[in-house]
């Protein structure tokens, strides 16, 4: 018996003085990192840390200030790797986002739709009463808010002053893809929907809720964005994530997974007025033509965008957690394109140098 409580003992003292082993220690550089709605805190993560090419920082700022940039920002995880300015651009500087400024329509959008407020499938009509485009009423009624979010309307994109003496009929809606304003229709949908102005409700559902500053102006043709460099940012981020902020699930994920899908087929390249990167063919603005390939070659295949005019820029990776945010006048003052551009190649052979 005696030895019997010796070996106890001793097994006892042995996993008594056993070390203690410790779960493998999550890197936490790659959780999910968002930044406090209030304040300007923001982590951050280096370069070298993610074992990038330290080599194509310079060439790649040089890049931005040869084409005519203001701000430039990448996160990883949602943490600032890169943030630069250049030419009197600061922080806190505003900026407009142009035609980039329609995903946040489509998130809006969206928000109305899973409140019960409206139902994208809906005739326009419905919100905004018979007479607001000039074409008969059978062809004026086949119009969804939809066919405004995949720009399939149908109605001529020759002018890009949205009143209803420039609104008539080309096509049947759903059956031509064109670039056209008359995507801001959707605004006076979601206000009609909501009982309120159309900035209001953005403020109250997405500008709050994830801490973005500025405001929607009113410019020569239609309602544009305006915000500092970080408030784009912060939209990207919650793109990256599909609608969710932190824990909360903002706009419904489902409705963002259809936004950055093919909306159609005439042009794969675009979901609910977000660019679409990997698909077998595009078009761009201006033109009915179809061109094979990627939009963006050099740029990761599951890549989307929200392009504006003068190449406003968020790009989304989400194979990378990555966002990537250019602001500034047009790479090509001879053309400002109204979206993609030769900019984007070649702006991401720098990037690709860099992170590669």
């Amino acid at each position: 018996m005696k030895n019997v409580f010796t070996l106890i003992f001793c097994l006892i003292f042995i996993a008594g003085c056993a070390k203690k082993v410790d779960p493998a220690p999550t890197n936490i550089s790659n959780q999910m990192f968002f930044p406090e709605i209030t304040g300007s805190s923001w982590e951050t993560q280096s370069i070298a840390s993610l074992n990038w090419n330290q080599s194509a920082v310079q060439p790649l700022k040089d890049f931005l200030v040869q084409n005519n940039s203001k701000s430039f920002m990448i996160l990883m995880n949602g943490r600032i790797v890169m943030e630069e300015y250049f030419n009197g651009h600061t922080t806190t500087t505003t900026w407009p986002w142009n035609s980039a400024g329609k995903t946040l329509v489509t998130a809006a959008t969206g928000i109305a739709q899973q409140e019960g407020l409206l139902n994208i499938n809906t005739r326009v009509s419905d919100f905004l009463g018979t007479g607001w485009t000039n074409a008969s009423l059978n062809k004026e009624l086949l119009i969804t808010s939809k066919h405004l979010l995949t720009m399939t309307s149908g109605l001529n994109d020759a002018s890009n002053l949205v009143i209803p003496a420039n609104l008539t009929y080309l096509a049947d809606a759903g059956t031509r893809w064109s670039y056209h304003n008359v995507f801001q229709k959707l605004m006076d949908v979601v206000a009609k929907a909501s009982n309120q102005n159309f900035d209001t409700y953005f403020n109250a559902k997405i500008k709050s809720a994830i801490g973005m500053d500025g405001f929607w102006n009113n410019g020569l043709i239609f309602k544009i964005y305006h915000s500092n460099t970080r408030s784009m940012a912060r939209f990207g981020l919650l793109a990256l994530n599909k609608g969710k902020w932190n824990n909360q699930q903002i706009l419904n994920q489902a409705f963002f997974n259809e936004s950055i899908s093919s909306s159609q087929t005439i042009n794969p390249a675009y979901g609910y007025l977000w660019w679409l990167n990997g698909k077998s063919n595009y078009m761009v603005p201006g033109s009915q033509i179809n061109f094979l390939g990627n939009l963006v070659p050099n740029a990761p295949v599951d890549m989307f965008a929200a392009m504006g005019a003068e190449d406003q820029r968020i790009y989304i990776i989400p194979s990378k957690n990555m966002v990537v945010v250019r602001m500034g006048d047009a790479s090509d003052p001879s053309n400002p394109s109204f979206a993609v551009s030769g900019f984007d190649n070649a702006f991401w052979q720098r990037i690709n140098s860099l992170i590669n």
